[in-house]
């Protein structure tokens, strides 16, 4: 084992040297990918290894670079497409969702597209309503897509490694407000399989489902819980599809309580379809409906203090936790 400490943004930029060098049919392509390094500067450096034949800097245009990247995936080549934001994923949804995500089922299994999409999304950093948002459920809404959200360092590096085997187009969702984070990074050790979820902290009383950013701000809300005496489970939903639903199910069955927190707008999203999912195989365990927390239903403000409270806290994850276990309500709500 050589563990050593890392940031998110290392720990991504790493997996993709690693996986470069192991794999000469790994390429990168995006808008400023190479000589500037990437919006966030994940992959700085990297053109100087692998040259500009590897490391491709592509014309602003969303959809030429995920059309290439399918194209380029179909002549065997593994490549990782970098979109600046999620939030310009539309644009590309032609070539995402008709072509990438179709094309081995529909040539029969002789031609896939094992190809990466890196973006990233949410807030924290006042990018205002074009370059803030949580798209993860358009993703996930199309079948053929692999859809990826890490929440730890070790998480990025791992997940973006299993990635880069897959057969199938995946989505890897990064959240800008995670570039900065720092934990432990140990390549020889993954957090855990590809599509199972992890328990992030072990609890009797409720269990909380989240990914991404929010799994943090879920994790600081049980341990105000249990300063009150409430013991609840974190789990960490990291792989979105393919998700191994058992160990969610064992979860709420044992508690009889659950929330699902994401830092998306809550209609039509991840946590909606999660929360469905385990009401159809937990009814008759359940003592409390399950619940949704998640965004305000509107674009993203531009101004910090209305940013923040457009998305989940820690203090509305653990006000609506509480209410779940104990019924009492917040004074907020009086």
């Amino acid at each position: 084992m050589s563990l050593t400490q890392s940031t998110y943004r290392e720990a991504i930029r790493q997996a993709l040297l690693d996986a470069m060098h192991a794999d000469p049919s790994v390429i990168l392509i995006g808008e400023e990918v190479g000589l500037y390094g990437g919006a966030y500067g994940v992959t700085k450096g990297l053109i100087d290894i692998f040259g500009a034949n590897r490391v491709i800097d592509a014309p602003i245009s969303e959809p030429a670079i995920v059309g290439a990247a399918v194209g380029a995936a179909m002549t065997g080549l593994r490549p990782v497409a970098e979109l600046m934001y999620v939030d310009f994923i539309g644009m590309t949804m032609d070539q995402l969702a008709n072509q990438a995500a179709k094309s081995r089922y529909m040539f029969g299994g002789q031609i896939g597209v094992p190809m990466v999409l890196r973006t990233q999304g949410g807030t924290g950093r006042s990018a205002a309503a074009q370059h803030s948002q949580s798209l993860e459920a358009w993703v996930m809404h199309t079948p053929g897509l692999r859809l990826i959200m890490p929440a730890t360092v070790n998480d990025a590096y791992h997940l973006l490694r299993q990635s880069l085997t897959q057969p199938d187009p995946v989505v890897f969702i990064e959240h800008k407000g995670l570039y900065t984070l720092k934990g432990d990074l140990d390549p020889d050790t993954p957090d855990g399989a590809w599509g199972q979820p992890v328990t992030r902290r072990k609890g009797s009383d409720l269990v909380i489902l989240s990914y991404s950013r929010m799994l943090h701000e879920s994790l600081a809300a049980a341990d105000r819980l249990a300063a009150s005496g409430i013991e609840a489970e974190v789990i960490d939903l990291r792989c979105l599809n393919p998700l191994d639903e058992a160990p969610l199910i064992e979860a709420v069955k044992r508690t009889g309580r659950a929330m699902v927190v994401t830092e998306a707008v809550v209609t039509g999203s991840v946590a909606s379809e999660i929360a469905a999912r385990l009401t159809e195989s937990c009814f008759d365990w359940l003592e409390e409906p399950i619940l949704r927390v998640g965004g305000e239903d509107i674009p993203i403000p531009v101004s910090p203090a209305l940013e923040r409270g457009s998305i989940p806290s820690a203090t509305l994850i653990h006000d609506t936790a509480q209410w779940l276990v104990t019924r009492k309500a917040p004074e907020w709500a009086a």
